[in-house]
């Protein structure tokens, strides 16, 4: 249940639509519901104004569905990240309008499009290879409530892609960017613009890149002052970051 259901639901007990006995029943799973393999937070909507996100690396497809389907009866948006094709399918038989992103893994339930942020969140990768981790955090800030624009294969390799895109860049409120080998994009983005840049490390590398660490190191070296930074891989963590500051 989410702010605006609450909202409603209290309204309808003032107003006499709903009784008591009916209200404890559709709260009775606040502020959590025990699953036994999980503990699905139906509050944290209310206090973070962003509903909980399931982590499906690791999971069952029966515990995915299972979670996702008791977030979905009473939250608009629910969002699974890393997902297998199995899972999706068996969460699709119960919950048709589903979205599912086989390059990233994100699931996704998508039913209030309501636009949150105050302004374009631009989502920017370095490189084909980098899309997996652009796409995870683009359908995060989508779901958050985001119009998300997107502009890749623009890495330091070609600079000269970047600054043809400049004016789409420009017009963006908060920006994140996916960047694998050295991991020089978010800097140079920086060094452009006067918002926000989260920069999103990927594993995309040869031997010496050490499955991102590299990337990570520089970026947080980074000499551009705007610029920071969240885990390797972790595109849910720089679209969530980004859509609370777009949020402000």
């Amino acid at each position: 249940m989410d702010k605006d259901q609450l909202k409603l639901l209290l309204e309808g007990v003032r107003s006499g639509e709903v009784d008591i006995d009916t209200a404890m029943d559709r709260m009775r799973h606040m502020p959590f519901e025990n699953l036994g393999f999980a503990t699905i937070d139906h509050h944290r909507a209310i206090r973070v104004g962003l509903p909980e996100v399931i982590f499906g690396k690791g999971k069952t497809p029966e515990q995915i569905a299972a979670i996702m389907g008791k977030l979905a009866e009473r939250a608009s948006n629910v969002l699974a990240t890393r997902v297998a094709p199995e899972a999706h399918e068996l969460v699709r038989a119960s919950i048709p309008d589903v979205e599912y992103f086989p390059l990233s893994g994100a699931l996704r339930i998508m039913r209030d499009r309501t636009l949150h942020g105050k302004g374009k969140l631009a989502v920017i990768s370095a490189g084909t290879t980098d899309l997996p981790v652009a796409e995870e955090a683009r359908v995060t800030a989508e779901v958050m409530g985001n119009e998300v624009v997107e502009v890749h294969d623009v890495g330091v390799a070609g600079i000269h892609r970047l600054f043809g895109n400049f004016e789409t860049i420009r017009e963006a409120r908060v920006i994140v960017v996916c960047a694998g080998m050295e991991g020089a994009l978010p800097s140079a983005v920086g060094g452009l613009v006067r918002v926000p840049v989260i920069a999103v490390p990927t594993s995309v590398g040869y031997g010496a890149s050490f499955h991102g660490l590299a990337a990570l190191l520089g970026m947080l070296n980074s000499c551009a002052s705007n610029v920071s930074v969240v885990n390797i891989d972790n595109g849910f963590g720089g679209g969530y970051v980004a859509s609370l500051i777009n949020r402000l």
